[in-house]
């Protein structure tokens, strides 16, 4: 086995221990693939992991409003409160930060990697939740002036 298994393993062990299910289930799958001839798919996965991944995300967070949930006049009334106005802007400018993230993070593997260390040890040691590589990415990116 290449180290990259190992790092694999020890990572989904450090998701398993901090409560991380996303993580740790993210990185069980690659290793099982890893070590299946469905290896042949990291490419494609590779290439489109993130879209796939933001798809199922989007699809998720609009499940509300497709159950009708949310309706026309409640979308309406969010223009008419400061909360929820404020929600709008910093919903526009976290869209805005998600993009410069991926940029920066599909041409710098280890700007990932310190992301991913960086979630773990949010996640295990502050009780934070593992949703914002990409939003992190980003932020990075605005410091480094990419």
């Amino acid at each position: 086995m290449d180290s990259s298994l190992w790092i694999l393993l020890a990572i989904a062990l450090l998701g398993y221990l901090s409560k991380n299910l996303a993580v740790t289930i993210a990185l069980l799958l690659l290793a099982i693939i890893k070590l299946t001839p469905l290896d042949r798919y990291f490419p494609l996965l590779e290439k489109h992991g993130v879209t796939i991944g933001i798809i199922i995300l989007t699809m998720g967070v609009m499940t509300p409003l497709a159950r009708g949930k949310i309706s026309f006049d409640l979308i309406l009334k969010s223009f008419t409160q400061w909360q929820s106005l404020l929600a709008i802007v910093i919903g526009i400018f976290v869209s805005y930060l998600g993009a410069r993230g991926v940029g920066l993070m599909s041409g710098n593997p280890l700007i990932v990697t310190g992301l991913l260390v960086g979630t773990l040890i949010g996640v295990g040691l502050f009780k934070g939740v593992p949703v914002g590589p990409l939003i992190a990415a980003g932020m990075l990116a605005l410091i480094l002036g990419k």
